[in-house]
């Protein structure tokens, strides 16, 4: 497609983030050292960030018993490097007069201009007692550019995150960087006292700070630190030209502070600047440039705030009652408007009425969401989940659609129907989900589904009726796969979130359960000693997640979340229910999953998963705890990739699994290698569990069940991340080696697996 190829570079983007009291110290007389690096010992910023260090700061709004504040944030999009020769290609036709309102860089000129401007107005509430809670309340919002949405805000504001400068590693892009004052600063960055200035009418000094290794993850830029109480005052920080992040070619941040006492800090101004392309990493090419400035004002603390001031609504930036006028926006605006800022919204409604603009948007909404809205009500698909292949159906097609009138519909319908060209089967899904209440997010759902799927995918899978089984549908996979099973299920759910982030939900299920290819696999059993094929199974599942510390947007039933370093925690109780609609089996389960990435410094991100599950009463294999194997060629995370579908099944196990990101700072130290800024990845999976030998005598058939119990099976390797050309880096490719469990039927010793991973 040639009408306006730079959108497709905002598509793929898009889906892929005082006053001081004076203190005495012995530092009476700092001597200006030349430019040249010197021992720690010997350098003048040492004493400094000593001084520093002793009086470590916290922020200030965990110190009182409750604060609230204002915070205006303003969000902006540019495309950046457009030289004249782009943009007299024919894709701008009819929509040349959105250049008229670009800004001119530099005496080449290459152009940057606004296509998405974002204003919002917060009010901030918190309190630490008697009981930790906060509320963030939307006081108005104005936006314009492509898209202007939810859905287009959040991608924007999910770029950034919420940093500490006093944080020994600071989080950009999930990604760890050792922060300029670390008190392990010295082992990362080069320091240098340049002298002294007057900030905001602080006396400070004045610090240069440099990566000792280019290579690696680092930025360099000046701190800030007041001569009187050592606090940081400003600081600027900026990523090496040699930046090793998908997309992103540079990032620069500017934070101010207020330093109202010797023990806490205050924010007072955050600038950020990210500079994305999938063109190349350098600094002319075409790209987009995503500005973010957030200014907190009107401080107050100790009110006695009351529960009643953070029961109120849950809101979102669609809600119209936020949309203000420009009075409102002049009185209000905590910092005057650009003259590229003040110009989006004048473009922006030139161009709504343009049809090529309208098309790219529709591109942009196809490719972030994987749907196509029609009739303004109806989406089709998912698109990426069309094709697949087993050996029951042969080449399967799946299509489907769901109602979606805003991001914040409060009621969702949803169905599939799939082909198998070898069984000659129709297969289907449905179902059906109303929110009730915006604040616990009460919802109920119905949903039912005939389809062919691979049990034992997952150990603590979701009871969705619409999540698609990437066992028995992808394309790829190594060996014959004919352990797939038909699905008669109808079910319905319950669920409530009575604190923030923490979701109690009841599933009621009917479902029975055959082997889709008998002849190769039985799930036949005994019961009463006769023997059946087919199980019926009625059950009541209780999940409790917590998810402390996720970032969530929108109110609908369905939720934008952010990409943060949140933890999962899920606990569920499965009670089976012997004869309702004539089910087969009286059983208890208990499950417990636990997910956790971690950042370590500048020593990448860890990830760590552990599931644990008990049976308490014989089962048959229809019913049991499956290790999950991968067959397929693709990465599919907690699973086990040199494990077969049914190699192992457990009455109770527990596994573990670690995966660690070195972000490459391995590669970094290797010639030539380090060119192709390649990242390393370590990992380790065990399984442990044990099988009854009443649970194995109850099922028929030739498959030898067994459980990892003499010793835990494991499986490690590593892989090699961000593989691509210029700034797209997204293939991963793994390399597998098992462990133990070697002399076991088909066990494959190595394996290599490959897949695609879109974030930073």
């Amino acid at each position: 497609m040639k009408y306006f190829r730079i959108i497709f570079l905002f598509l793929v983007l898009a889906s892929v983030f005082s006053f001081s009291q004076v203190r005495e110290t012995d530092i009476d007389e700092v001597q200006i050292q030349a430019s040249k690096k010197l021992k720690k010992k010997d350098n003048p910023a040492f004493e400094i960030l000593k001084e520093v260090w002793k009086r470590k700061k916290s922020n200030g709004l965990s110190q009182f018993q409750d604060y609230q504040f204002e915070e205006y944030e303003k969000v902006e999009l540019d495309l950046a490097n457009l030289d004249s020769t782009f943009t007299h290609k024919k894709i701008f036709n009819k929509v040349d007069f959105i250049f008229k309102y670009a800004d001119t860089l530099d005496q080449a000129n290459q152009l940057s201009l606004p296509v998405y401007f974002n204003e919002t107005l917060y009010k901030n509430f918190g309190r630490n007692q008697p009981t930790r809670k906060k509320k963030r309340e939307i006081l108005a919002n104005k936006s314009s550019g492509l898209n202007s949405s939810d859905a287009m805000a959040n991608t924007a504001k999910n770029l950034y995150k919420e940093i500490d400068i006093y944080d020994n590693v600071l989080n950009f892009f999930n990604i760890g960087f050792t922060s300029p004052i670390a008190t392990d600063g010295f082992s990362a960055y080069d320091y240098q006292l340049l002298g002294e200035e007057n900030i905001n009418g602080n006396d400070c000094y004045r610090i240069k700070y440099e990566p000792k290794r280019k290579e690696v993850l680092s930025m360099y830029g000046v701190i800030y630190i007041s001569k009187v109480n050592y606090a940081v005052v400003k600081a600027t920080l900026k990523s090496t030209k040699s930046i090793n992040v998908n997309f992103v070619n540079s990032f620069y941040y500017d934070l101010e502070y207020d330093n109202p006492s010797d023990s806490i800090f205050l924010p007072k101004k955050n600038y950020q600047e990210i500079q994305m392309s999938i063109f190349g990493k350098k600094e002319k090419s075409k790209s987009i440039i995503a500005k973010k400035t957030v200014i907190f004002s009107d401080y107050l603390f100790d009110q006695k705030l009351n529960d009643a001031v953070f029961d109120t609504k849950v809101t979102s930036l669609t809600d119209s009652e936020f949309n203000k006028d420009e009075a409102y926006w002049k009185e209000n605006r905590k910092e005057e408007l650009s003259k590229s800022e003040a110009n989006v919204y004048t473009m922006m409604d030139e161009l709504q009425d343009v049809p090529q603009f309208k098309k790219a948007v529709r591109i942009y909404e196809v490719v972030s969401s994987g749907y196509y809205n029609a009739f303004k009500a109806i989406d089709f698909g998912d698109i990426f989940s069309v094709i697949g292949f087993n050996e029951v159906e042969g080449f399967r097609l799946r299509v489907g659609a769901r109602t979606y009138f805003s991001a914040n519909d409060t009621w969702r319908a949803a169905f599939y129907t799939a082909y198998g060209f070898k069984d000659h089967q129709l297969k289907y899904g449905f179902e059906f989900r109303k929110m009730f209440n915006r604040n616990n997010r009460f919802t109920l759902g119905v949903g039912t589904r005939r389809d062919i799927l691979q049990l034992g995918a997952q150990l603590t899978g979701d009871e969705g009726i619409m999540t698609r089984s990437f066992a028995s549908s992808g394309v790829l996979s190594s060996g014959s796969n004919f352990y797939l099973s038909s699905v008669n299920q109808v079910s319905g759910f319950a669920a409530i979130d009575p604190f923030k982030n923490f979701t109690v939900r009841l599933d009621a299920t009917n479902q029975t359960t055959k082997s889709a290819l008998p002849e190769k696999f039985s799930l036949d059993f005994y019961k009463n000693n006769q023997q059946y094929s087919e199980l019926n199974d009625s059950k009541l599942v209780l999940s409790v997640t917590a998810r402390p510390g996720a970032v969530f947007s929108q109110y609908g039933v369905d939720r934008y979340e952010h990409s943060t370093l949140a933890p999962t925690i899920m606990l569920k109780y499965t009670q089976g229910l012997e004869g309702v609609f004539n089910s087969d089996f009286n059983y208890s389960k208990l499950q417990l999953y636990y997910f956790q990435p971690i950042l370590l410094k500048s020593f990448g991100r860890l990830l760590l998963n552990v599931e644990a599950g008990k049976n308490f009463n014989k089962l048959p294999l229809a019913l049991q705890n499956i290790i999950p194997g991968n067959q397929s060629y693709n990465l599919m995370p907690n699973t086990f990739a040199l494990l077969n579908y049914y190699e192992f099944v457990a009455d109770q196990y527990v596994t573990f699994q670690a995966e660690h990101h070195f972000n490459g700072k391995i590669l970094s130290y290797i010639p030539l290698i380090k060119k192709l800024k390649l990242r390393e990845v370590g990992f380790y999976r065990t399984a442990l569990g044990n099988l009854t030998e009443r649970s194995i005598l109850m099922n028929v058939g030739n498959q030898n069940l067994s459980a990892p119990e003499k010793k835990p099976y494991y499986e490690y390797g590593f892989g090699i991340e961000n593989i691509g050309f210029g700034n797209v880096r997204i293939l991963r490719v793994d390399f597998n080696w098992r462990g133990n469990y070697l002399e076991n039927p088909e066990a494959r010793k190595f394996g290599i697996k490959f897949g695609f991973q879109y974030y930073f």
